[in-house]
């Protein structure tokens, strides 16, 4: 039975000889500051219908300063296509920019757009650029997403050279991820380019316009998931070799000479991982294309995921290291300072310095240093033979426990547990749909007032076989040794349990079997400390919780097996 895609209905035909990805059309703007985009007439050029066409009415006149329900206010055009627009705007009620689509009620995509951008708001993950909301408005229809001022189009970050394997390696790595999520949920892209994945300064892969692009363009595809795997293929062709892999020109990049064919990203250029090179071909075959070394080709987004898990992991480069500067001795340790500048002309005689310690003081001083270490040496001595003595006396002695007063000199003192700050962390969904992404924040305030919850179950204290768990990944800001994690918790009763994870980014690549554990703990109370046997060094944990109590109805949700996260303090 064939595919069909979400994205878009009553579309135009765009199953045309050359694939999808291979279109040099542009993506709309979906949040990136200084990254205007313009598309261009492309679209109409490989067949997709005009205004004319598809029967539109012309979009209102809008401008900047203009609101939408009293609240959102057009900044700047960045897109204007097709009979749509697309906006970056502020959020006057939240205080944050966002970015708006804005078409005519009567556009003939109009419906398809509201229905794909409900249908990628009710995902919820935060791989994506979130939809935030979509409304139909007397003769408008808008759809408000996420604005991301600290974000890099692929575009951009390919202008200046292809990626690092390790940087490519993580790019295919959560965008699969992120796309096999997505079509267990029935959703498709269509559009993914390197106009559509972004880095965040964080180093996290994240997607815009899932559904929501290919519905504005009136896209569709009869085998939606092998369209968003090529794509991902194109993605990860591109970060290798900075060629686009076919022969027209597209997303800024130059294509493939023309006549040859598509061969694998180790023979356009010299030093490319081979894993990711075999990857990108096997992702890439279609239209007569082979998949290297024999390999059988992925065909949709979670076939993907699997080749890449079975591949070896790409560890992230050394940093190099920077010599330290010469020491620089100053005027005053050269013996320069408070001396006479000399006259031009004059050559000055540089003095010998006397011998060291050749004076009446010096040899004193010699003579007191090695009567010192003379005795020093006698004392040590003898202690050193007492403790002997008695530690042989006591030998016989295996039951008997020596204590050490906190006030000894002798004894040995433990280094207190330092707190570890929170840089910034994102929910972790293994499967399913997120619990609460947008509070995660509100685990690491300061302020045990707020929280973020799980959703109610109707069966625990397990949470599986609904999922496997729920929990959010702290990142740190550099690699720590971590031993204690002290949480606080909302509800209590049988029973909360938390485990501990040294997990490689944000956006982990692997599942949690992949994992190191660093500790684990179980908890009927509203405070819980995961202690770990020894140290773990990293920078990224994962806080997984795997059983919630039977918390009573609340403000939030009904009774059920549920758990909130008020405070989380890491320790090393």
């Amino acid at each position: 039975m064939a595919e069909r895609s979400t994205a878009a209905v009553d579309v135009a035909d765009n199953s045309g000889d050359e694939p999808l990805t291979a279109q040099a059309d542009q993506s709309t703007a979906d949040g990136v500051a200084n990254n205007r985009e313009r598309d261009t007439d492309s679209d109409e050029a490989q067949g997709n219908p005009t205004s004319e066409e598809s029967g539109k009415a012309s979009p209102p006149e809008l401008h900047s300063g203009h609101k939408l329900a009293r609240r959102y206010r057009l900044e700047e055009c960045v897109t204007r296509l097709d009979g749509f627009s697309s906006w970056r705007a502020v959020d006057e009620k939240l205080r944050r920019a966002v970015g708006v689509h804005l078409l005519p009620a009567d556009h003939a995509r109009a419906r398809s757009v509201l229905a794909a951008a409900r249908s990628s708001a009710l995902l919820g993950d935060p791989r994506f650029v979130q939809v935030l909301d979509a409304v139909e408005d007397n003769d408008l229809v808008y759809v408000v997403h996420e604005w991301l001022p600290d974000a890099t189009e692929l575009t951009a970050l390919l202008a200046s050279g292809p990626l690092e394997a390790y940087d490519a390696y993580q790019m295919v790595s959560q965008v699969a991820s992120a796309m096999a999520a997505a079509h267990r949920e029935g959703l498709a892209h269509l559009r993914l380019s390197p106009n559509a994945v972004l880095r965040t300064s964080t180093g996290q892969w994240r997607i815009r316009g899932l559904a929501v692009n290919a519905a504005l363009r009136g896209i569709s595809s009869d085998t939606p998931q092998r369209t968003d795997t090529e794509a991902i293929g194109a993605l990860l062709y591109a970060t290798l070799t900075q060629r686009w892999p076919y022969e027209t020109d597209a997303h800024g990049l130059a294509g493939l000479p023309k006549d040859i064919g598509l061969i694998p990203p180790d023979q356009v250029r010299a030093g490319i991982h081979r894993g990711l090179s075999e990857l990108a071909m096997r992702a890439l075959a279609n239209d007569g294309a082979t998949a290297s070394r024999h390999e059988s080709p992925c065909t949709t987004p979670e076939e993907l995921v699997k080749a890449i898990g079975e591949m070896p992991r790409i560890r992230p480069p050394q940093p190099a290291y920077t010599a330290p500067p010469q020491y620089q001795r100053t005027a005053y340790q050269q013996g320069a300072y408070g001396r006479p500048a000399p006259r031009p002309g004059v050559t000055q005689p540089v003095p010998t310095p006397p011998p060291p310690l050749q004076s009446r003081t010096g040899k004193a001083l010699k003579w007191s240093v090695s009567a010192l270490l003379i005795a020093a040496l006698g004392l040590g001595s003898w202690q050193l033979a007492d403790a002997l003595m008695e530690r042989g006396g006591k030998a016989d002695n295996q039951n008997q426990t020596q204590t050490t007063d906190g006030n000894d000199k002798n004894g040995e003192r433990t280094e207190p547990a330092k707190p570890i700050s929170v840089q910034t962390a994102q929910e972790y969904v293994a499967s399913g749909s997120a619990q609460a992404p947008q509070d995660v924040a509100k685990t690491y305030d300061g302020d045990a007032s707020t929280f973020w919850r799980t959703k109610k179950y109707n069966e625990g204290p397990k949470l599986a076989p609904y999922k496997p768990g729920v929990g959010i990944v702290y990142d740190l800001g550099s690699e720590q040794d971590v031993s204690t994690a002290s949480i606080g918790l909302r509800y209590t009763g049988d029973h909360t349990t938390v485990h501990l994870y040294a997990a490689d980014s944000l956006a982990p690549s692997t599942g949690v079997d992949g994992m190191k554990e660093i500790a684990s703990a179980t908890t009927t109370g509203t405070s819980l400390t995961a202690k770990a046997s020894k140290p773990v060094k990293t920078r990224y944990v994962l806080l997984w919780m795997t059983d919630v109590p039977n918390a009573p109805s609340d403000g939030y949700s009904g009774a059920g097996y549920k758990q909130a996260i008020t405070d989380v303090t890491f320790k090393g």
